[in-house]
């Protein structure tokens, strides 16, 4: 089995997949206002990683020798699990340390 280009695209897609769909949230969806509505943009953080990880396993698949399905379905495997990784690593990264607290309302205080 070759397992360096098994473990070199299966990497490479979740890098390109994870990052393109990164990018899509961190830059269009930032606030929360653009998420009352919805674009096609949506549709598109779904489809990088999905398209990304198919190219992998048909990059193993047609240049291996032996085994191919094999190989082709451990590296969209690996391709999968990497790309949550990558999410999961994101969402930590990108996250607050401290919640936003709401303002205190202020209470009139009688003085006199």
């Amino acid at each position: 089995m070759r397992l360096k280009l098994v473990l070199i695209a299966s990497f490479v897609a979740a890098l390109v997949g994870s990052s393109a769909s990164i990018a899509i949230i961190l830059g269009r969806f930032s606030s929360l206002e653009t998420l009352s509505a919805p674009s096609f943009m949506i549709a598109w953080t779904l489809v990088f990683p999905i398209v990304a990880v198919v190219l992998a396993a048909a990059f193993v698949y047609r240049h291996t020798a032996r085994s191919r399905k094999t190989q082709a379905l451990l590296t969209a495997m690996l391709a999968a699990f990497l790309i949550l990784a990558f999410f999961l690593i994101a969402s930590i990264y990108t996250s607050r340390t401290t919640p936003l607290q709401p303002p205190q309302p202020t209470v009139p205080r009688n003085v006199g």
